[in-house]
């Protein structure tokens, strides 16, 4: 069992290396996010393949994780958690395609914290604010990436 986890880390290693390897050639923008992705693969799974090797050896014999899913809620309420929040992921995508990014996550963001979450609207307004000040001073202040336009944009002309 530990001789598998250790080939399988040094196994991500390698796959991590070639990555960033592959994108340091590349433009600013292109390498982005596969050099971010491919450098915390590297330091994440050195840690744990420091763990496997020095570490100690696991004692319990159970599983690592006790899942239960909720045995207290009644079907039909999980059921309507379940329909809620697959409509709320359907809107989200909606919102992307006929506004675009850049408007459809603050919409988006302000919605769900009022209308779901009922959070009051200072906290609502603040943390979309937030969100929004994050979203568009690192994609399109820092990284200069810009969003196809949404589809009532196009349409418009705008």
């Amino acid at each position: 069992m530990r001789r598998g986890r250790v080939l399988f880390g040094l196994f991500l290693i390698v796959v991590g290396a070639y990555a960033v390897h592959s994108a340091l050639g590349w433009s600013f923008k292109t390498a982005l996010f596969p050099l971010s992705v491919s450098i915390l693969l590297i330091i994440l799974t050195a840690a744990q393949l420091l763990l496997d090797l020095f570490g100690k050896a696991e004692t319990a014999g159970g599983p690592a994780i006790d899942l239960e899913l909720a045995a207290d809620v009644p079907p039909d309420v999980a059921r309507r958690r379940v329909i809620g929040i697959f409509f709320w992921v359907v809107g989200f995508i909606l919102l992307v395609f006929l506004l675009g990014f850049p408007i459809a996550v603050p919409l988006f963001m302000l919605c769900y914290l009022r209308l779901q979450s009922h959070e009051s609207w200072w906290l609502s307004l603040s943390l979309t604010a937030f969100a929004w000040g994050f979203f568009y001073g690192v994609f399109e202040r820092l990284i200069h990436l810009r969003f196809e336009d949404g589809l009532i944009q196009t349409w418009l002309g705008l």
